[in-house]
């Protein structure tokens, strides 16, 4: 059954993105203007003119509102703040930066008028992209199929249409650690895909590097599945399980064959490995500790300075 009238809303998390903000207003514009919609500009701490370039796209369109953090709180968050706030039907997550092409919200409201209550972006050909990007992308999804309990759908981001149901129950997820599309996910509901070619970025150069990028995959991880905790108990009986034979073997040859065992190299080498893995597995159990003792202290996931609006300017 067709919605007739409803209100779109739009979700733009921002970060120094001042040369890209004209262009993608521009282009939202032409695409949603037959839509009856709101944008909502979050800005995470921007230290360029960000801030001041949406404030003037408020004075020429009363359906634009700026959400104004106190300092930078990260993607995830300003993300989960504009959608909060959202009062659409249906609401879309764009970034600034002109990679994921507006026009795209054509096809996605039409499946959500088909009955769809998520419709995400696939990412087909990716412009500009390094091949250790590309492979790192592939590496995770590979690893999120095996690790997670949940099914996230490969090469997506976070651009996608989701039905007000879908956010109604997203408004009541409390953790600080976010993997927004694998929420979303986890949320469920009727759910395709659409797939398009990413663009180069317009302007500006990329927020995330590589230890943002293992960053968030860590939390993705660790949000979403117990399998590393698993995995490396049973590594640990395996492990014991050599050693303990490795053990006998070394005794059988000492007492019964009186074959000498020597090899200070191979004994400082073992040490060394043995000592690598539980390194490893003890950064293993601090990462879950680290992020229990984060939603132990129960902080907000982001604090607004001030919300824009031409209603409050006018106020």
């Amino acid at each position: 059954m067709l919605k007739k009238e409803f209100l779109l809303s739009i979700v733009v998390p921002v970060y120094n993105e001042e040369g890209n903000l004209q262009k993608l207003y521009d282009e939202l514009i032409e695409t949603i203007s037959t839509y009856n919609y709101e944008i909502i500009f979050v800005n995470d701490g921007s230290m360029d003119a960000s801030k001041e370039i949406i404030q003037a796209l408020i004075l020429k369109d009363s359906r634009i509102k700026l959400i104004d953090f106190s300092r930078n709180f990260g993607h995830e968050a300003a993300t989960s703040a504009g959608v909060i706030k959202s009062k659409g039907n249906a609401v879309v997550i764009i970034d600034a930066d002109l990679q994921d092409p507006p026009e795209l919200i054509h096809k996605m409201v039409d499946k959500w008028q088909q009955g769809y209550q998520v419709v995400y972006a696939i990412r087909g050909d990716r412009e500009g992209e390094k091949k250790f990007k590309k492979f790192t992308s592939s590496l995770f999804y590979k690893i999120m199929d095996y690790m997670a309990d949940i099914q996230i759908p490969r090469n997506t981001g976070d651009f996608r249409l989701i039905d007000e149901k879908v956010v109604a129950d997203f408004r009541k997820l409390k953790e600080k650690n976010r993997f927004f599309r694998g929420l979303i996910c986890w949320v469920g509901y009727k759910q395709t895909g659409i797939t398009f070619d990413r663009l180069e970025r317009f302007s500006g150069q990329t927020k995330y590097n590589y230890l943002k990028l293992f960053r968030l995959a860590m939390d993705s991880i660790t949000s979403f599945s117990v399998k590393p905790l698993q995995v490396i108990t049973l590594f640990g009986v395996i492990l014991s399980s050599i050693s303990f034979l490795l053990i006998l073997i070394f005794i059988v040859i000492k007492l019964f064959l009186k074959f000498p065992v020597s090899g200070w190299t191979s004994l400082i080498i073992t040490i060394l490995f043995f000592s690598g893995i539980q390194i490893f597995i003890i950064g293993i159990v601090s990462e879950y500790i680290s992020r229990m003792f984060i939603e132990i202290k129960n902080r907000p996931l982001y604090l607004i300075d001030k919300i824009y609006s031409k209603e409050e300017k006018d106020g």
